[in-house]
This record gives structure tokens, sequence and C-alpha cells, in this order.
């Protein structure tokens, strides 16, 4: 039976992080229209940044979709008409929508564009892509609880296409629909201002002994029992390829363009080595160490797999962030002798080794001794973030290439 290669779809939180997932191998994007998204903390696009984007990556035959997906109160119904007629004359390749007025809304104003079914409406049988298929849905990024028996169950009974969250946080509440937030700070999940109280520290108290606090488990460090673990399914390369799921996308709007790059450039070179032969595709151990070089929690399958692990949500000794690696910089250009232009992140020390990474495996490399420069082509010992330098490097490098410094 023939399998069509699933579509990679990358988080793009600003312009510069959208052209890096591009570059570094995703098939489409996600960004996020002002006000009307679940990451309110993202650099969300503007119009006029929303109609660039959309120019440069369909000037790369990719694909590009704009989350609308709040679940709206009545002030944002009526302020998001003009957003919509605005993206009418915009050629998005679709919105992704949960709230049924915002669905709506787009159905009566621009009835051209394609409308994608957002994880938050949590989409978790065949009947229920049904009912949203009537409704003229495209697409659904269905529910983070379901297992992959249960995604190919729902695939074999529906013609709408299928997206599923392959890698990145996942939320401890039901497809991020979390009320604990907006209780504990007032700052409101649902609307895109998530305060992640799910990970904070908590303890147990007891109302007839004031003072008195008991760890929930025997843990010197206490615990995060609501902090899920990061999703990593690139063990499961085939397994996600026979369940014929449309679309695989990485969470991530909120993260650096580092872990925008290296997450992306891993799945695609996994995709394209199964798919250039399935029967003799193993998996390369350098992926997975290149992915615990980005800043996650402890990684996990999520509910894919069911319950074959302990708990393959809750986190515990290794609940917090780990980040081995320190994005350094970013390279802008390149001249015809290798000096690359490179646009600082975080500060760079004189001397230290640096690694480059590209956008395969193969382009990586060690530069043990960077002699840096500025502007006025001065030497540096040290350049700090938003600082522009350029250095020539040992072997050959291209736009895009990050620098990374070994924590």
């Amino acid at each position: 039976m023939y399998i069509r290669k699933p579509e990679l779809v990358a988080p793009a939180g600003d312009m510069e992080k959208l052209k890096t997932a591009i570059e570094y191998g995703a098939d489409s994007v996600y960004i996020g229209a002002e006000g009307f998204n679940l990451r309110m903390g993202a650099e969300n696009l503007t119009m006029q940044e929303i109609r660039n984007a959309v120019d440069y990556v369909h000037e790369k035959e990719k694909k590009i979709y704009v989350a609308l997906n709040i679940y709206a109160r009545n002030y944002h119904i009526r302020r998001i008409v003009s957003c919509v007629k605005a993206l009418a004359e915009i050629p998005v390749d679709a919105v992704i929508v949960s709230d049924p007025g915002i669905l709506l809304t787009i159905k009566e104003i621009a009835p051209h564009i394609k409308i994608h079914l957002s994880t938050q409406a949590n989409t978790t049988n065949f009947k229920s892509l049904e009912f949203w298929r009537q409704q003229g849905i495209k697409r659904a990024v269905l529910a983070r609880e379901l297992t992959l028996g249960e995604i190919e169950e729902i695939i074999a009974n529906t013609a709408v296409e299928t997206e599923v969250f392959v890698h990145g946080a996942m939320c401890m509440a039901y497809s991020g629909r979390c009320l604990l937030s907006s209780y504990m700070s007032n700052r409101h999940a649902n609307l895109g201002d998530c305060s992640h109280s799910c990970r904070w520290k908590y303890v147990l108290k007891e109302e007839n002994r004031p003072g008195e606090t008991f760890p929930i488990i025997q843990d010197e460090t206490g615990t995060y029992i609501l902090s899920s673990k990061d999703l990593c399914m690139l063990e499961y390369i085939p397994e996600l390829v026979s369940a014929g799921i449309t679309a695989w996308k990485i969470e991530g709007r909120m993260k650096s363009q580092y872990y925008v790059a290296s997450v992306t450039r891993i799945y695609r070179e996994a995709l394209d080595r199964y798919f250039s032969d399935p029967e003799n595709y193993v998996i390369d151990e350098q992926w997975l160490s290149e992915l615990e070089k980005t800043s996650h929690r402890e990684f996990g399958t999520g509910f894919f797999l069911g319950y074959r692990e302990n708990n393959p949500q809750v986190s515990h000794q290794d609940h917090a962030y780990i980040k081995e690696y320190e994005f350094l910089g970013i390279i802008n250009n390149v001249s015809n002798d290798n000096i690359a232009e490179i646009l600082v992140k975080n500060t760079i020390k004189e001397n230290i080794p640096i690694e480059i990474m590209g956008k395969k495996l193969k382009d990586d490399f060690e530069e043990p001794y960077l002699k840096m420069r500025n502007e006025l082509n001065e030497p540096i010992k040290i350049a700090n973030a938003g600082q522009k330098i350029f250095a020539k490097l040992s072997q050959p490098v291209h736009k895009y290439f990050i620098l990374r410094k070994c924590g």
C-alpha cells in the first residue's frame, strides 16, 4: 500500500523563526495572528508581517497556517471580523481554529480560506471528525490523548486530513484546556496567556496543622506532579508513518531559533531516511543525541503507546528543564573567503570551543578558536547579545548555520 510522506509542520513564533524552520526542512509552518491565538507570549505576527511571511514561504514552495485558536469571548468576536477580512486578501494556506464562533465568522466573511481544527477542540473519535467535516473543516489536529491505535481507527473512518503533535511540550490538562492558570494567577490558558502553573512546585497541607507541609512524593527536590514530560516520537517513525497521518507537528512557538532548527532538521532527516529505504530503515542514535542538546524536560511518548511506561506523562526526579547546549549566534551572511557575518544571541568569548550546527548533521563541525572582529574590523575578545561580528571559519558555512556552546 502506498503511503504518502507526512507533511512536517514546524512552529514559527516570529519571522526569523519562520525562516529558520523553512531553511531547516519544514514543509509548512504555523504562526499566530496577534490577539487571537494561544501563544500571546510569542512575538506574533502583524498583518503586514503575515503578508511578508506568506510571500517568503510560498516563494520556497512551502505552506503557512495562521492560528486563530483562542476560545473567544464576545469582544473577541467583534474584533476578529477585521482580522478575517484582512486574511481574506492574503493567500494563507489555512487558518487553525477551535471556537465554533470564529469558525462561523470565517465561513461568512472568507469562505475560500481552508480551515484546520485545533487540538484544543479535543477531537477523539471519528464521529466527531465527521461533525467537523460537515462544518467545513479540511484538517483536524487530533487530541493529544489518543493512542496510535485510536488514531489509525479515526483515519480509517474519515476523509478529513489529520495532524498530530510528535514533539514538544505537553499540557497536563486535557489538550491544553486548563483552568489552573486562571485560578492561580488570573492568566487565562484558553486565551493564550498561560502562566504554566502546572510547572510550579507543590506541597500538601492539612488544615488542622498550620505551617506544616508534606511532600507529595519522597524526593529531596520536591515534586512537579502536574508537570508533563516532553513528547518525543523520534524512535517510532515507522509506526507513525504506518498510521497514515497527514501531517506531523512540532510544538514550540515560544522556543528559540536554535530549538526550531535543531528539532526540525532531525525529524526532516529521519523522515527522508525512512522514505528513501523503508525496508532497511534504522534509527540513528545521533538523532536522539541531537534532540538532547535542545532545552527540554524528560522525554516521553505521551499517550501514543498507551501505558507501556509506568506513567507516560508525569515527570519525577528529572522534572526540570534540561539545557546542555547554549545558542550563541546565527550566521546571517558569508563572504567568498568564508568570513561569516554572525548575529550574536548570547555572549561569545574569544577562544572558547564552539560547535557550528548546519542544516544537516553532516554539515556540523567544531570551531576550537573563534577569532572575532567587530563591524569596524577590530579584533574583539567578547561579543554580546545583539551585536554583529565577523569571523573566518575553518570549514564552509552558509546563511542560517548556528553557533552553539556545550553547557
